[in-house]
């Protein structure tokens, strides 16, 4: 009995463990015939160290992308690329998973975003709530 309780709580664990992002830097290309219409530097949160840029770019046909330059953050699990009306975020658009914890790398966004409203970019574990960091886009 003890036997099987111990192999259950084994596989709960194992089975409820998130990867932490890739480490190899990312190589993102430059956005062809866009201009960035935003940009901040980033800020260390509570539970990372970020460092680099974030942009909000906007091409020749109206599609918008959030690109990191010269990023780098510590490994966490579960990190996503938020954009967020504050700065922990709690209203915000989920931009995509974290390609990378280095390196240059662009997210596209499926619609225009009011840049009026959304005014950071955020690094943040999805799966503990941790704020690793964050860009104001002023």
């Amino acid at each position: 009995m003890r036997l099987s309780f111990f192999i259950s709580l084994a596989l709960f664990f194992t089975a409820c463990k998130k990867e932490a992002a890739p480490t190899a830097p990312a190589t993102d290309p430059v956005t062809a015939n866009a201009s960035i219409l935003k940009a901040g530097l980033f800020q260390n949160g509570p539970y990372g160290t970020v460092m680099g840029k974030a942009e909000i770019w906007k091409d020749t046909t109206g599609k918008y992308e959030v690109v990191l330059d010269s990023f780098s953050t510590n490994n966490g699990p579960d990190l996503y690329v938020y954009l967020s009306k504050e700065k922990m975020p709690v209203n915000f658009i989920v931009v995509g998973k974290l390609k990378s914890i280095s390196g240059r790398q662009s997210y596209a966004l499926s619609d225009a975003p009011d840049l009026s409203q959304y005014t950071y970019v955020c690094i943040h574990c999805k799966a503990f709530n941790h704020l690793f960091g964050w860009a104001p886009l002023p």
